[in-house]
């Protein structure tokens, strides 16, 4: 599958920055003393941690591979998460108008990689600048930084859905991996948002969402809506 391994890949970058700044720290009091008490404490602390840094970055960047879903009128999570929000929305930058709205929370605690929701051609991608508010909050989908990832399904001509990513508290950087004009399967990897954030998915008014409030779904797994 496309774009497998890019998570993991950015943990072990964030884990090596760490460790340098670790040899960094630890090397300067080494010079001044090395066998000093103090010191021999403090970089105990330090390792471990960075032990448990590295850890969590392990854990938080892992990309297992989604059991995709092949009913053909299917539409599957784009994120790992808990929906909190099942609406209509105007969403007028991609979609061109009125949808429907699933929108997903991602904890901490959960897969931080995203998947797309249907087969077809990127179409549109676009970042947006703005805040970075607890994205436990319904409002920071309108005015935190995000990017807005436009698909043309190929498995319903004329069809348009869209994958708003969005920054949170912690999550400051969201990572599209695909471009305008890349064509995707469904379930395939297409972006990584460092840390808690949230993701709003945009669908036809037509289609029959199958999820609510509370349920857990995973990113190219869950069923959350079918094409009537």
């Amino acid at each position: 599958m496309n774009h497998a391994g890019k998570a993991g890949q950015a943990g072990q970058r964030m884990i090596g920055k760490a460790l340098v700044l670790l040899l960094a720290v630890l090397g300067g009091g080494m010079v001044a003393a090395w066998l000093h008490t103090l010191l021999a404490a403090a970089a105990t602390v330090l390792i471990l941690a960075w032990l448990l840094f590295a850890l969590f970055t392990f854990y938080f960047f892992r990309d297992p591979t989604p059991i995709v879903p092949q009913k053909a009128e299917a539409i599957v999570a784009p994120a790992h998460g808990t929906v909190d929000r099942v609406s209509e929305h105007l969403e007028n930058e991609y979609v061109g108008g009125p949808c429907k709205r699933i929108s997903i929370f991602l904890s901490v605690f959960n897969v931080h990689v995203q998947n797309a929701p249907v087969a077809g051609q990127v179409a549109y991608v676009k970042h947006h600048p703005g805040q970075f508010l607890n994205a436990m909050k319904a409002e920071s989908a309108a005015c935190n930084e995000n990017v807005l990832i436009g698909l043309e399904s190929s498995e319903r001509p004329g069809e348009k859905i869209g994958v708003r990513l969005i920054a949170g508290l912690i999550a400051r950087r969201i990572v599209p991996w695909v471009s305008a004009g890349d064509t995707i399967a469904r379930g395939e990897r297409i972006s990584l948002i460092q840390f808690g954030s949230r993701c709003d998915l945009y669908l036809p008014l037509t289609v029959e969402v199958k999820v609510k409030p509370g349920d857990k779904v995973r990113g190219g797994e869950t069923i959350v809506a079918l094409r009537s």
